[in-house]
């Protein structure tokens, strides 16, 4: 079976199979498309993010800090189920976890407001 390294988004290296790093960089692409479509504005893709990150879909780790800065982000872009989602992780996590997503959530925000001023320019 051909070995393949595959480069998930999440920034780790994973050593599967032909057919698993296939399957896990389908999985990969799909959670890039929806950073790609964050990074565009789009609330509903900020939610998906969300929920990648709080069920470990696709791939992905579980990773409640980065979940709940999604669905920080897409709660502000007007999404109140992403609200609600947020504050049932947030029962899961210490106070300096939730502060780490919301620092996160403000670094993000500021990059892309810089973003969005550079395709304006």
């Amino acid at each position: 079976m051909d070995q393949g390294v595959v480069k998930l988004v999440g920034g780790t290296d994973t050593q599967l199979g032909g057919e698993q790093a296939g399957h896990l960089a389908a999985h990969d692409a799909l959670v890039a498309q929806y950073m790609a479509a964050a990074e565009q504005g789009c609330s509903e893709a900020l939610f998906d993010l969300g929920m990648v990150f709080s069920t470990g879909a696709h791939g992905m780790a579980v990773d409640l800090v980065e979940a709940h800065k999604w669905f920080n982000l897409a709660a502000v872009g007007g999404q109140e189920s992403a609200a609600n989602c947020r504050a049932e992780i947030s029962e899961d996590m210490t106070a300096r976890e939730i502060s780490e997503a919301q620092r996160r959530a403000r670094e993000w925000l500021r990059a892309s407001a810089d973003r969005a001023s550079r395709r304006v320019a």
